[in-house]
């Protein structure tokens, strides 16, 4: 079972090296813009994508404090 996980974990950990070249993309059409429109779109995308999964988390452990508390 152990040796199952692990070799998920370094499966998923390889994965990223593909992912690399989307960062570059990226950096290539906010370098190319002139009036950062596309920046700020990017930018905010990041974000909303970061603050979702603390907001559910958050979430989460509010309901769990809430049962344990009665």
């Amino acid at each position: 079972m152990k040796f199952k996980f692990l070799l998920i974990v370094l499966i998923i950990m390889a994965i990223p090296t593909v992912a690399d070249a989307q960062c570059a993309m990226c950096r290539a059409v906010v370098e190319s813009e002139a009036d950062g429109k596309t920046a700020e779109g990017i930018n905010n995308g990041i974000v909303y994508l970061m603050a979702v999964p603390y907001v559910l988390v958050a979430g989460l452990f509010y309901f769990i404090y809430r049962k344990i508390r009665g």
